[in-house]
């Protein structure tokens, strides 16, 4: 949804007055609508460092968004929901390193790695931190940071089975410094964003966080996967 200059009733919640978009990004978006192909046979199946997709909760049905809308409460930064539509360009994700690198591109993503998810149309990266999120009294996710800089809040290791994150797989994403699950439970938004899912951080591993990549640009691995054996 186009966000508006103005708060909301109730101040719940706010609206920023977006940036207008640059080259790069309406050059990035004009890509997007171009289905992912050219990914080479050998390890096609595997999510890569600089990808952009969107990501699907397997037990809720919807996918992570974010958009220029703040929380009302809570810490005041951009929120994060979950969203049914699959055709929504506010629910892009960046696959990223931390501050220091660590994820060239085109390289695999590895279980066990810690990585950056970055908003693609606000550039703020997913948050969390030790604030109540509005509807469960869970732990708040937010976007945070500018132009894809934030702090080490913002980082996510992710958890699954085998060497390397395939796109076909349900992984977990666990958050570095407060050890929570990106999670959702089924909680919905009012007004103004109406029948949005809260995402939020649990401390357990269940069925409530459980994630598959979905629609996106998966860049072409850079790298043998084969090669090599890294231990978690």
């Amino acid at each position: 949804m186009g966000p508006s200059c103005r708060s909301s009733a109730g101040a719940m919640w706010s609206a920023g007055c977006g940036r207008a978009a640059g080259p790069a990004l309406l050059g990035l978006l004009l890509t997007l609508l171009v289905p992912s192909s050219g990914a080479a046979k050998s390890g096609a199946g595997l999510v890569t460092c600089g990808s952009v997709l969107k990501l699907f909760n397997t037990q809720h049905r919807v996918r992570l968004h974010s958009h220029d809308i703040k929380y009302g409460s809570g810490s005041g930064q951009q929120s994060v929901t979950g969203v049914e539509a699959s055709d929504d360009a506010n629910s892009y994700w960046r696959i990223r390193g931390g501050s220091e690198g660590g994820c060239p591109r085109g390289s695999p993503v590895r279980c066990g790695q810690a990585v950056r998810l970055t908003h693609v149309l606000t550039g703020k990266n997913l948050h969390t931190h030790h604030f109540p999120s509005p509807l469960s009294n869970n732990q708040e996710v937010s976007a945070f940071g500018e132009d894809g800089e934030g702090d080490d809040l913002d980082l996510w290791t992710v958890r699954c089975s085998g060497q390397h994150w395939e796109r076909e797989a349900a992984v977990r994403f666990q958050h570095v410094g407060t050890s929570v699950f990106l999670s959702v439970t089924g909680e919905q938004y009012g007004s103004p964003i109406r029948g949005q899912h809260e995402v939020h951080g649990m401390s357990s591993a269940n069925t409530h966080n459980t994630w598959k990549a979905m629609e996106g640009i998966f860049i072409k691995p850079s790298v043998d996967p084969s090669a090599g054996h890294d231990e978690l």
